[in-house]
């Protein structure tokens, strides 16, 4: 999935199923749901009040900051399988 990321609310098209909870820190690479249409990518670590859906992580932040950090930004999501261990 493909989407242009802005810094306001509301960058997707439909709404989104949501199970929200207060995560009480937000982590560097969280990827979370604000409401039902805002899907977020934190770049930096902070305490919130608010509530989020977690979605997933990225693994590695060392450079999102600098990446995501001014204005718009046009971002694609792969899933990727972990193979099962025997």
């Amino acid at each position: 999935m493909t989407i242009t990321m802005s810094e306001l609310n509301n960058n997707l098209q439909s709404s989104l199923p949501t199970n929200a909870s207060n995560p009480g820190t937000i982590q560097n690479g969280d990827l979370m749901l604000y409401g039902s249409q805002t899907l977020v990518l934190f770049y930096k670590s902070f305490s919130t009040s608010y509530s989020y859906t977690r979605l997933g992580k990225v693994d590695d932040t060392i450079s999102l900051a600098s990446a995501l950090g001014f204005g718009n930004a046009t971002v694609t999501f792969e899933f990727e399988q972990k193979e099962k261990e025997q």
